[in-house]
């Protein structure tokens, strides 16, 4: 069994309990890879993170931000994310059950020669000639600046029907599992996991429509004019310049995360955003 380790970047805690898995997955004849800057940490010799796409396991330590992270560099290996103290929406595993969840998915490989993990969607942008790397929680197309004086015209169609249009600060269009992020923080409503679509929140909009929850499937299009600049970004994190006037195609991407071991409960994770 090939397995990596990505742990949360300047963490003590991430890079013991790192080392820890090492030892016990190399115990079993595993080979383990380890991130670069936690191989360094540690006075040992690292991959960088991509390369772990071929791995049966990625084991990421650390919190949502981590797990976003290793999941676009991985791309749809199957993910175990432990945390590190706090329940969160990616990961499941606390830092004391960390062992126990990894030989259990040892002993699945062992087993079916494959370990065993759910699909989860994540959404792609593209518009002319450009796309962005799929995003698990959130597409966002806004402008440079938010506030008076910011903001951009944009419409959004579905299937071809206009859904809305209008001056905003932009549109987040967000995954079930995005629900809990940056769109909860615009107003946007929380959406369980269980259920696939994609959910359109206006941001700061002039004359907002309600968010929309639209079934997995649909063609979506987001028009955006009337603005110098814009920006279609994935994750918070991958940004692309875009020059209105311009249309940005969003869908379903064709690679998902792929997340192993035992599921989050959704509602004891709520319990985070108290």
């Amino acid at each position: 069994m090939d397995v990596g380790i990505v742990a949360k970047r300047e963490n003590p805690r991430a890079a013991y309990l790192a080392e820890e898995l090492r030892r016990t997955l190399e115990g079993e004849e595993a080979t383990v890879r380890i991130d670069e800057t936690t191989a360094t940490a540690l006075d040992e010799g690292g991959v960088p993170p991509e390369a772990m796409r071929g791995c049966d396991l990625v084991v990421s330590i650390g919190g949502d931000g981590t797990f976003l992270f290793t999941a676009r560099e991985v791309g749809d290996t199957p993910i175990l994310g432990v945390n590190l103290g706090e329940v969160g929406f990616l990961n499941a595993v606390g830092p004391d059950e960390a062992l126990s969840a990894v030989r259990t998915a040892f002993e699945q490989y062992e087993e079916t020669g494959e370990v065993r993990s759910r699909v989860v969607s994540r959404l792609a942008a593209a518009g002319d000639g450009w796309s962005l790397p799929p995003a698990l929680n959130e597409i966002t197309v806004c402008g440079p600046q938010r506030g008076t004086g910011g903001g951009l015209s944009v419409e959004v169609r579905v299937d071809g029907s206009l859904y809305t249009g209008g001056h905003a600060d932009g549109v987040l269009l967000a995954t079930p599992t995005g629900s809990t992020a940056y769109n909860l923080s615009e107003g946007g409503p929380l959406v369980h996991p269980g259920i696939d679509g994609v959910l359109v929140t206006e941001m700061c909009a002039r004359e907002s429509m309600p968010p929309l929850l639209i079934p997995a499937g649909r063609e979506i299009t987001v028009r955006v004019d009337d603005a110098e600049v814009a920006y279609a970004i994935a994750d918070g994190r991958r940004r692309r310049r875009v020059e209105p006037p311009e249309r940005i195609r969003v869908s379903h991407a064709d690679e998902p995360v792929r997340m192993a071991g035992p599921e989050v409960d959704f509602f004891e994770a709520l319990g985070k955003l108290d």
